[in-house]
């Protein structure tokens, strides 16, 4: 199984769940979650996919609004810490990928189309709901800091919103998300969408219907312009030409006296340890 992680969503998630008094405390929860996961699920390989833009050009440029009420002139906290992680887990061996102008869940998207074995993604984001597909694709999502973990599926993503298991991306496209600042169709809220979307069984399908109510007609007539816009922002790319990247997890560290250094440097020594004698227990389980 490979394993493909969203390390700057997950590196926040630690940061912010992991008490301040303990040193690096978003790489030393990130290294626990790490270690917790790995032990869990026993992977083959390992992907750790990076925000190199976390609001990519081509995304605002199509949609102004995305993210735009995240930006502000206080320099973020965890920056430092994702250096810090960043150059840690490389020195590990372990891969650490990104690309420029592109956010993780593009990076994760992308290494999902190269996959030739079962993939499960381990990220807060929902939007990489939109790539779950049964049996091959499943992501795990924290729902308790990053101590708790719902397997998601094509059945619980039908549980949780009603609509067909691969349906998440259309769904989230009518639905729109304001926590990304973007707004979605006009006058449809995630209730509506969810019905429609389970009515049609695609948005596609959803555009081209002649059984739509006359208010329901107007407002996706109303709404086309920004679907379009929106599909560009929204889903995950799934092409971005990411070189050759080996992901097996790897038997020996790829620079172990900068691991030592930087274990030292930020007190990480019991958090190395443990990620890495996880790393070792997969390499035992699945030779």
């Amino acid at each position: 199984m490979q394993l493909l992680v969203d390390f700057s969503s997950l590196l926040y998630r630690a940061y912010h769940s992991t008490p301040d008094s303990i040193p690096m405390n978003g790489v030393h929860g990130f290294l626990s979650m790490l270690a917790r996961i790995l032990e869990d699920r026993r992977p083959v390989e390992l992907g750790l996919c990076t925000d190199d833009d976390w609001r990519p050009e081509f995304r605002t440029r199509a949609l102004p609004s995305y993210k735009a009420h995240r930006v502000g002139d206080l320099p973020d906290p965890v920056t430092p810490q994702e250096a810090v992680a960043r150059e840690l887990l490389s020195a590990m061996g372990l891969a650490v990928v990104g690309y420029s102008g592109y956010e993780a869940e593009d990076v994760i998207a992308s290494l999902l189309s190269r996959a030739r074995q079962r993939v499960e993604i381990l990220s807060g984001d929902r939007d990489l709901f939109a790539l779950v597909e049964d049996p091959q694709v499943k992501v795990l999502y924290p729902t308790k800091g990053t101590s708790q973990l719902l397997e998601v599926d094509e059945a619980e993503i039908t549980r949780r919103y009603g609509i067909p298991g691969r349906a998440y991306g259309d769904f989230a496209l009518l639905r729109g998300d304001p926590s990304d600042g973007l707004p979605g169709v006009a006058g449809i809220g995630e209730k509506t969408a969810s019905r429609l979307i389970a009515e049609h069984g695609s948005l596609e399908a959803l555009l081209k219907s002649e059984r739509l109510k006359e208010s329901e007609r107007k407002k996706l007539e109303a709404g086309r312009s920004y679907l379009e816009t929106a599909r560009k922002v929204v889903l995950p790319v799934r092409d971005i030409p990411l070189p050759a990247v080996d992901l097996r997890l790897p038997e020996r560290f790829a620079n172990a006296g900068l691991v030592r250094e930087i274990a030292e440097q930020h007190r990480l020594e019991n958090g190395v340890e443990r990620a890495w004698k996880a790393v070792r227990n997969c390499l035992v389980a699945c030779p």
